[in-house]
């Protein structure tokens, strides 16, 4: 077995599609913007555009990141040369814990979607819901075993129905709304910064913050891959950045939906099915709510996968460099894909979707999953724009527009991020303390320095 992923295998345009998959539009909404609106009321809308902007800020680091070295490790191996072992370390651990919470919970609206398919009341039912789930993590891991290009040409096929329904879906909700009077008093009032200060409360401003993380994530899966794309020094990074784009657009969209069709205890309710209901509320219909399912399913498994293959490239390079047992850095020499990573992932993710079946609700499960690997993704993703505006804080004397995107821009990014999952535990009850905390601090009993390499250096950036 080698320690080589398979070159060139994915064009800019499938980087493109991964990263918006990455998000997962429709799996977000139906998992994660229920518990926005239950948090942040009338302000959601303006919070998916405020936390948008440090989200920009990261993906401008990674694109930098990216022009100094594609890496399958990314944040890992960026943090590591820049801030050391130890940092780089729990970069890449947070990735791996976030992703595997990510997706022991993602696979939720997979299992409610087909049970909206039979009967609408099995949605809440637990131990129905945490087995359906877990037949379909392993149909999913199945396919990532096959190689990268089998995944990838999945992955186009069911992001294009996902974003063709979800378009249809969104302008019908609002040409419905408009029609029938307002659940909400919703107005473009809600997006001005008076009506941010006359309703801020920072309890509300922190654990919204850590959502809307949440439905954002997933696009650095461009990153990971950086080894695996032609050109990945700069498709990997350009691709991860249209993502956000295309996410920003579509959770705007469906904020406002919500709030003008159902009440906040409605959409509350709704839980892991808000798609489905907000489908029906359209008037588009059962039929048009079962099509709504359908295209979280595919959502939901296209961003559960493209979950897998950021952890299964994560724990490929951290066994590379020997952060973690050597083991798991080789690749199968049929799919040059690392089959000992998805072995663990596959132990892992199983045992974790088990532990689900004790919770006491399918809303449970969501909210604490959403809230847990918003946390860990505030710390990596800040680490990676702090490693970028080190690098870059000197680029001002070639270019000021430059020192703004790579250096100050993803600096502050990382500061707004960093500092709000700080506050932000403050908040949390003791399972999320203890699944978003608990395990990221887990991470210290795992490691090992002496066996640890960092190779190379990251330098301070000059002209490219």
């Amino acid at each position: 077995m080698s320690d080589k992923l398979r070159e060139n295998s994915l064009s800019f345009f499938e980087s493109l599609v991964l990263g918006v998959a990455g998000s997962g539009p429709a799996n977000a909404i139906a998992l994660a913007m229920g518990s926005l609106i239950g948090i942040a009321g009338l302000l959601s809308p303006l919070y998916i555009l405020v936390f948008a902007v440090p989200m920009l800020g990261i993906a401008m680091a990674y694109k930098g990141l990216n022009r100094r070295g594609a890496h399958a490790g990314a944040a890992f191996k960026w943090v590591g040369q820049a801030f050391g072992k130890f940092n780089g370390f729990m970069s890449g651990w947070a990735l791996i814990t976030a992703q595997m919470i990510f997706i022991i919970s993602g696979v939720v609206p997979l299992s409610t979607a087909i049970l909206d398919f039979i009967n609408p009341s099995l949605v809440n039912n637990v131990a129905l819901t945490t087995a359906l789930s877990a037949v379909w993590f392993l149909l999913i891991v199945g396919v990532i075993m096959f190689g990268i290009k089998l995944t990838s040409y999945l992955q186009v096929v069911m992001l294009s129905f996902e974003i063709v329904v979800l378009l249809i879906i969104g302008a019908a909700a609002i040409v419905h709304g408009h029609a029938t009077s307002f659940a909400n008093p919703f107005s473009f009032h809600l997006y001005s910064p008076s009506y941010l200060i006359h309703h801020f409360s920072g309890q509300s401003f922190a654990a919204s913050a850590l959502v809307v993380v949440f439905l954002y994530w997933g696009w650095d899966v461009t990153a990971n891959l950086g080894e695996e794309t032609r050109n990945g020094e700069h498709a990997a990074g350009n691709g991860g950045l249209s993502g956000v784009i295309a996410t920003i657009f579509l959770y705007s969209l469906y904020a406002a939906a919500a709030l003008i069709l159902f009440t906040m205890a409605q959409t509350q309710n709704f839980s892991s099915n808000l798609l489905y209901q907000i489908s029906i509320a359209s008037g588009l219909g059962r039929t048009g709510g079962l099509i709504a399912s359908i295209a979280v399913i595919f959502s939901s498994a296209a961003t559960v996968q493209t979950g897998m293959l950021q952890v299964t490239r994560t724990l490929f390079a951290m066994g590379r460099d020997g952060a973690l047992p050597h083991y798991l850095g080789k690749v199968s020499a049929k799919t040059q894909s690392p089959l000992q990573a998805t072995y663990w992932l596959i132990g892992a993710g199983l045992a974790g979707i088990l532990l689900t079946g004790f919770m006491p609700s399918v809303s449970a499960i969501l909210s604490d999953g959403v809230t847990a690997s918003g946390l860990q993704v505030s710390y990596y993703f800040g680490m990676a724009g702090l490693v970028s505006a080190w690098i870059y804080r000197d680029a001002y004397r070639e270019s000021w527009r430059r020192w703004f995107a790579f250096s100050l821009f993803p600096g502050l990014s990382a500061v707004a991020l960093i500092g709000t999952g700080i506050y932000a535990i403050t908040t949390f009850n003791t399972t999320t303390i203890i699944v978003g905390v608990g395990t990221l601090l887990a991470g210290i009993v795992f490691f090992r320095p002496r066996r640890y390499c960092v190779e190379g250096v990251i330098l301070p950036a000059v002209a490219e």
